[in-house]
C-alpha cells in the first residue's frame, strides 16, 4: 500500500490550478521521475475539474493507481493518488483532514492562481503511507483479525486431539447430562459414516 501523490487544487474555475502538492517518487528511476510528476499533476487537474463541488469519488486508472478526490464547496479539491491496495476509507479520511487544515490556514485559497505553501503535506505523505495510522476503524479491524486468527488456531489445535475432547466432555461440570448424551450420540452417528 502506497501513497504517491497528495495535492490541493483550486477547482472553482477552469482550468484547475495545483496550489500545493507532495509526491513520493522513490519507486521510480531518476530518468522517469520528472515525467511521472507531470502526469500526476495533469491527471489531478483533470479529475479536480470534473468532480462537482461537495462530491467525493474514486477513479481507478487502468494500471495500478486509484485517484481519490474530494471537491469541497469552497472551490478547493484534494486529490490523492495511491496504489489500488490503499483503502479508500483511509484515503478519504486523509483528504478531509488535509483540506480542513489547509482551509483553516488559507480561507481565501479558492481565488488564488498561484502556489500556496502548505508544509503539512510532506508530513501527511510520510505519516500515512501505512493506512492503519489514519483510520482507527482499520486499526480495530486489524486487531480483531489478529485475535480471530489466534482463536482459530487454538480451536484447531484442540480439534486435532479428538481423544482429549471426549475427556473434557465427560469431566465437565458445565454440561448437563442431556448435553453429554447429545455429544456421545452425535459422535456415534458421525463415526458410522466414514467414507474410505
Amino acid at each position: 500500500m502506497k501513497l504517491v501523490y497528495l495535492g490541493i487544487l483550486q477547482n472553482a474555475q477552469a482550468p484547475a490550478v495545483e496550489l500545493c502538492a507532495e509526491r513520493d517518487l522513490s519507486s521510480y528511476s531518476r530518468f522517469t521521475k520528472g515525467s511521472v510528476s507531470e502526469f500526476m499533476t495533469m491527471f489531478s487537474k483533470t479529475v479536480a475539474e470534473r468532480t462537482k463541488q461537495g462530491q467525493r469519488q474514486d477513479i481507478q486508472e487502468q494500471g495500478n493507481f486509484t485517484f481519490h478526490v474530494y471537491a469541497r464547496t469552497q472551490g478547493i479539491a484534494g486529490v490523492i493518488i495511491s496504489d489500488n491496495e490503499y483503502p479508500s476509507l483511509a484515503a478519504h479520511q486523509i483528504l478531509s483532514k488535509m483540506l480542513d487544515e489547509f482551509l483553516s490556514l488559507n480561507p481565501n485559497a479558492a481565488s488564488s492562481r498561484d502556489p500556496v505553501p502548505f508544509p503539512s503535506l510532506k508530513t501527511y505523505i510520510q505519516a500515512y503511507q501505512d493506512p492503519h495510522q489514519v483510520d482507527s476503524i482499520l486499526k480495530i479491524q486489524k486487531e480483531l483479525d489478529e485475535t480471530k486468527i489466534v482463536l482459530h488456531k487454538t480451536i484447531e489445535s484442540v480439534l486435532e486431539r479428538g481423544e482429549k475432547i471426549d475427556d473434557l466432555v465427560s469431566k465437565s461440570e458445565g454440561l448437563s447430562a442431556q448435553s453429554k448424551m447429545f455429544y456421545t450420540s452425535a459422535k456415534k452417528q458421525n463415526s458410522c459414516c466414514v467414507i474410505m
